[in-house]
């Protein structure tokens, strides 16, 4: 049918209950091919505005989930705009009244109405918005896809990793050793909203290190946050707590021993447990804490603590860099592994130890670790922002960028900052016999 308006709704709907999948609307926006022109096209709840902004992902209401388009605005070398659907915790088979309609965005009037019936699909092509004869037009297509949302987007062109599974030899083979338990063991145990984006997430770290031709790489990760008293506005919002999150995801992608290490840090550094991804809402609420000083009572244990949480009080509120990079350099040192080390280092700035942790990073070049140290906002960042061009360093071993706020970043574009240096790191810590 054609469409006429400039700017389109599309709301997905059904009937929830006990027992019915969680689901999700998305879009695909498409080129003459069919196919996608980057993995930004996809637009969701994760990715919920496409760059050019003219598609975008609304958000969901209990039983409905919405996506706009302003086909006006869409540029000449979009032919279409697929919209879709996928289930979590089951099949579309499961999901009674489902329905896609179409709404006219500046009046709210009913354009289309698309009542759909689905057997064991866990991913669905609803419609489509398309190109004809310099107009739009609306399409019912009601395609499926047993592979959920991972398979649809990669029929469409979307990169996406395919999990690492064992290759069945060609002959009997003496059983190999037991491989150490997988970091993304107990997935299945975090609340859905977490787990899906986990799972989008660990796709979104792949597609970034595809982009390096590492698509199998195996790195340890290490994670430092910062929790100096300047930081206090940042956890109590919820910022710190959602880019350790985020960073699960890189550890779940890359690291194989089951457990990501974890340090925080101000006037001294503390070890937190390590953190694994079944347990990560309970390490959120437990280890993710800003700094304390206590004029009195400093050496009591502080009443409350439960089991492996640290006496925030013993961290204090200023910026010590340099310890807890010694801290983390002793770890490696005394733990060694076949792996390299990824250590993700977030402050909001403030450095002032500069010839201290110079010292250290510069002792440091010969080691198995790349330092990726990420600012939360534009501080006084000092010898970080200077290491990429200091001499004298066999490698350059310390990555550094900062952003202003980094929950407006996209996954996609944090990932690929993060990993951008670590490929190049790799390559010449090999040439230069650091790494084997």
């Amino acid at each position: 049918m054609p469409v006429t308006p400039s700017a389109v709704r599309a709301v997905l709907s059904w009937t929830a209950g006990p027992g019915v999948p969680d689901v999700d609307a998305s879009a695909l926006v498409l080129g003459a091919d069919g196919r996608v022109r980057s993995d930004g096209d996809l637009v969701f709840y994760n990715q919920p505005r496409h760059a050019s902004g003219t598609v975008r992902h609304l958000g969901k209401q209990p039983g409905a989930d919405t996506l706009e388009a302003d086909l006006a605005a869409l540029g000449p070398d979009v032919a279409r705009v697929a919209l879709c659907a996928s289930a979590d915790g089951g099949t579309f088979g499961q999901v009674p009244g489902l329905r896609l309609r179409l709404l006219d965005a500046g009046s709210g009037a009913e354009l289309a109405r698309f009542d759909m019936a689905a057997g064991p699909e866990t991913a669905y092509v609803c419609g489509e918005l398309y190109r004809r004869a310099g107009g739009w037009k609306f399409r019912a297509v009601g395609q499926g896809y047993a592979s959920g949302l991972a398979g649809l987007a990669t029929d469409f062109g979307i990169s996406v990793d395919e999990p690492r599974t064992a290759q069945a030899p060609a002959a009997p083979a003496p059983a190999p050793a037991p491989a150490p338990p997988s970091l993304g063991k107990g997935e299945e145990h975090l609340p859905v909203d977490m787990r899906k984006r986990l799972s989008l997430r660990k796709q979104q770290v792949a597609v970034s290190l595809s982009k390096h031709g590492l698509d199998r790489l195996t790195a340890r990760v290490i994670l430092v946050l910062d929790a100096s008293g300047s930081m206090s506005a940042l956890y109590s919002r919820g910022t710190v707590a959602g880019v350790t999150e985020r960073m699960a995801a890189v550890a779940a992608q890359l690291d194989d021993d089951g457990a990501m290490q974890a340090w925080t840090f101000a006037s001294n550094p503390a070890r937190l447990p390590d953190l694994t991804i079944g347990e990560l809402p309970e390490w959120l609420r437990l280890h993710v804490r800003v700094g304390q000083v206590s004029l009195f009572g400093r050496k009591k244990p502080r009443k409350g603590l439960v089991p492996g949480q640290v006496d925030m009080r013993a961290v204090g509120i200023q910026n010590e860099e340099q310890k807890v990079i010694a801290e983390v350099r002793a770890y490696v040192r005394t733990n060694p592994v076949p792996a390299p080390t990824l250590v993700l280092f977030f402050s909001d700035g403030g450095v002032y130890r500069n010839n201290e942790i110079e010292r250290e990073l510069r002792a440091a070049v010969e080691e198995p670790v790349f330092w990726q140290f990420i600012g939360l906002g534009r501080a006084q960042y000092g010898v970080l922002e200077r290491f990429d061009t200091m001499p004298g360093r066999r490698v350059d071993n310390v990555g550094f960028f900062a952003v202003d706020d980094i929950e407006q970043l996209s996954d996609q574009k944090l990932y690929d900052r993060l990993l951008s240096e670590f490929p190049s790191w790799l390559s010449a810590a090999r040439q230069a016999g650091i790494l084997r």
